[in-house]
């Protein structure tokens, strides 16, 4: 069996000031940064609050080696807003890149992780986030941003 988690994508961090955090990252030679895709494009989304997940607001950095993702949650409910109530600003996830959103998440099903949010676009791609703060002490996701097997 493969590892699911073994190409490191992004950290995602929340923050209360997307707009702050971002300009003390630029201060300091980190950027550019660039708005994430519409969250709506999810045709296919379990979540815990969909207003809560429309309500993120997220801007990504490529740097050559990962991604850094901030998210800002809205005041609606999430797991972003819940974690930055309770925890404050930092790492919320840490995302891996897979080949297929579908077998990952079936895999990871098969070796006990419960799925916590899951979202896929029209063409299979997308999202899923695991229920693994507790013991991993962060919380861990698979994407696929190709269609499967390419």
């Amino acid at each position: 069996m493969t590892t699911l988690f073994n190409k490191l994508h992004h950290i995602c961090i929340v923050v209360h000031d997307i707009d702050k955090a971002q300009a003390y990252y630029e201060s300091i030679g980190i950027g550019p940064w660039a708005q994430y895709p519409p969250l709506a494009e999810y045709e296919e989304l379990e979540v815990p609050s969909k207003p809560g997940f429309l309500s993120l607001k997220y801007r990504i950095c490529n740097l050559p080696n990962i991604q850094i993702q901030l998210c800002e949650p809205g005041d609606e409910p999430s797991p972003q807003r819940i974690h930055l109530d309770s925890k404050g600003e930092g790492v919320f996830h840490i995302g891996f890149e897979v080949p297929d959103a579908d077998a990952a998440e079936a895999q990871a099903k098969a070796q006990g992780l419960p799925v916590l949010m899951r979202g896929r676009r029209h063409n299979r791609t997308g999202f899923t986030y695991y229920g693994s703060a507790s013991e991993a002490g962060v919380t861990l996701l698979t994407r696929a941003t190709n269609l499967p097997g390419k």
